[in-house]
């Protein structure tokens, strides 16, 4: 039995991963980042430490005191608490003023390659659930007809150009234009401006970047994805085949019918 360190961010993820540890015979040990997790992640786990965002050096003193050498970075954590220098410590302040720039792969990255300082390595964030990774083809609604499937074509170039240069992994996109390009805002909010400048019947693109670090923000959706999709009237979401994480996929099938929208994964 092996002490897994998890840093546990917002949503269903961190549940699922702590689910997946605690099935292998190993323990939970839980950083959860007072900022974005769910106060129920303590059930789930066998210890919890909450913390916030940027206390690197807390962080890694606590997963050390409890003999943690490996551990996991799971749940979203939104890009603009980044800059929120008020909850960093020294070492976390240290990092960011060392960097050439603040894309979020060079932040994290170094982040990654300060707990393995201290001999904490980190695993692929996915490790503990790649039998939700989406396969290719279309996973729920109506085929799309051939404007549809050529802005779906159009649209998963761009998301992998974007992705590209650590930009976001969203494009939302109609009548082979870009609507909208996530960046440090984060997905649900680049679909939300899509809808707000083109209205109805948009596809939105979702891809991994090309050089894909697995072990911090992989693409997920999942039930939330779904809300957002409908209430901003979505005709259907392309996601990337064997790089995106289907949380609660029954639910998101069933939440995707009943709004009518369409997920293929590519």
């Amino acid at each position: 039995m092996k002490n897994i360190g998890m840093i546990a961010g917002n949503g269903r993820f961190p549940f699922l991963v702590a689910q997946e540890i605690k099935k292998q015979g190993d323990k939970v040990i839980t950083v959860a980042l007072k900022e974005e997790a769910d106060k129920d992640i303590e059930k789930f786990c066998d210890e919890t430490v909450w913390l916030s965002v940027g206390k690197i050096q807390k962080i890694i003193d606590a997963f050390k005191s409890r003999n943690v050498d490996t551990a996991i970075m799971v749940g979203q954590v939104k890009h603009a608490k980044i800059y929120s220098a008020i909850t960093m410590d020294l070492r976390a302040l240290k990092i960011m003023t060392s960097l050439v720039n603040k894309k979020t792969d060079t932040i994290l990255g170094a982040v990654v390659k300060e707990f393995e300082k201290d001999g904490i390595k980190f695993l692929p964030s996915h490790i503990y659930l790649q039998h939700l990774l989406a396969q290719k083809g279309v996973i729920v609604g109506k085929k799309l007809n051939s404007d549809e499937d050529k802005d779906a074509q159009f649209g998963f170039k761009m998301a992998k150009a974007i992705a590209g240069l650590d930009i976001g992994q969203t494009v939302v996109v109609k009548d082979k234009s870009v609507l909208a390009v996530e960046s440090i805002e984060g997905t649900d909010e680049c679909i939300k401006r899509a809808y707000s400048l083109g209205g109805e019947n948009a596809i939105v693109v979702k891809v991994a970047k090309p050089n894909q670090d697995f072990r911090f923000d992989v693409p997920v959706i999942g039930t939330r994805t779904i809300d957002t999709l409908k209430n901003n009237k979505i005709r259907a979401m392309i996601i990337e085949a064997g790089s995106t994480l289907i949380l609660d996929k029954e639910d998101v099938i069933l939440k995707a019918k009943q709004a009518g929208v369409t997920i293929i994964a590519m």
